[in-house]
């Protein structure tokens, strides 16, 4: 492999590094913004609990206050019932004191009755204050690593991008405006030759433009233009390849509910596994970086079995060997543990020797000519 193309295979992981830490630098304010939102709703609920303490006490002075009238309505009905001159009159009296001693036991009542429920009324505001209390503590720590989070990436962007410079330095001009062309427009400006195609578009190369790539021959991609290389030491001898896919490497069935894809370029986010769920007449799609292992992007979610939800998916891709459920994968987060990443590469490996070595079975073998 020719000092030139290791340049341009290291800008371009460079490229993506610089993508990756731009994009999570960016997403940072938002979660910041999230974490404030939250805290917003706590507050907004004591601030609810403090309002409904402040109206009881309010409807109690008001209570307290319509029975003092009362109380002075009967005191003065009292006073003038000993100047009445007629039954009737003080008959008339008489219920006026009745109605307005049932006034007072009916606002008597309804100050009870906030009595019993002032209690409960201080409890919520004493647990909204302690929950405001916590999760301001937290939400604070939340923000501190998120700001640690931003000044780290930041660091490391500092650092890709001194790389990145280092590398394009090393390239030639020409050479580097043909790469920045065609990442501008594919995601990536060079791919790698496996199993005589272009892994960038999964176009089969014309086996002279395959010998000439595998010789080192600087050469374009005729379909997606891309700068082609070919990585030697991937190589795997026919003999070697036999002896590998004749290990009986499992091939998972086709109607599993679970599925799980190798892609070699994704948009533009290079080689990934590409993971599978049916599930409720539904399927979901999650995507993982094929070197790392992190999640890419969301969950996406459609109607119908993946196969018919997905289709433009799974075109150019290799079926690989897993089983793991939605559950299994909502616990891993946002990265696959190390035994399933490595699992899945293996998986990779034995397929990519198996498929070595079919071609090698059907490639037509020289004549012999009897002497």
């Amino acid at each position: 492999m020719s000092p030139e193309i290791e340049h341009l295979i290291s800008l371009q992981r460079t490229d993506r590094e610089i993508q990756r830490l731009k994009a999570e630098i960016a997403e940072l304010p938002k979660l910041v913004a999230v974490i404030e939102q939250k805290l917003a709703g706590t507050k907004a609920s004591l601030e609810k609990a403090k309002a409904s303490v402040k109206g009881d006490e309010a409807a109690r002075k008001k209570y307290e206050s319509a029975i003092q009238d009362q109380r002075g309505k009967i005191s003065k009905y009292r006073d003038q019932s000993l100047d009445v001159k007629t039954n009737e009159q003080y008959k008339a009296l008489m219920h006026e004191i009745q109605f307005a001693e049932q006034e007072i036991s009916a606002n008597e009542d309804k100050i009870l009755e906030l009595m019993v429920n002032a209690e409960a009324r201080e409890k919520e505001v004493k647990a909204a204050e302690a929950e405001l209390k916590e999760e301001t503590a937290e939400i604070e720590k939340e923000k501190v690593v998120a700001r640690e989070r931003t000044a780290q990436d930041e660091k490391e962007l500092a650092e890709w991008n001194a790389k990145r410079d280092a590398a394009r330095a090393a390239v030639d001009p020409d050479l580097l405006r043909h790469y920045e062309r065609v990442s501008k427009f594919r995601g990536s400006g060079i791919a790698e030759v496996l199993d005589h195609k272009c892994m960038g578009c999964s176009v089969v190369l014309r086996p002279q433009t395959y010998n000439e790539v595998r010789n080192g021959k600087l050469i374009y991609c005729d379909s997606c233009q891309r700068i082609l290389y070919y990585d030697a030491s991937k190589e795997v001898p026919t003999e070697a390849a036999a002896e590998k896919a004749n290990r009986r490497r499992h091939h998972p069935k086709i109607d599993a509910s679970h599925a799980w894809y190798y892609r070699a370029e994704y948009g533009n986010d290079g080689e990934v596994f590409l993971a599978y769920s049916n599930a409720d007449g539904g399927s979901s799609r999650r995507i993982y970086d094929f070197a790392t292992g992190r999640r890419v992007g969301d969950i996406l979610m459609r109607d119908g079995a993946y196969r018919q939800a997905f289709p433009e998916d799974i075109n150019d891709t290799i079926r690989l060997n897993g089983t793991w459920t939605d559950t299994e994968q909502d616990e891993w987060g946002d990265e696959l543990p190390t035994r399933v990443l490595d699992l899945l590469q293996r998986d990779l490996d034995l397929a990519r020797a198996e498929m070595a070595a079919h071609h090698a079975k059907e490639a037509p073998q020289p004549s012999t000519v009897a002497s």
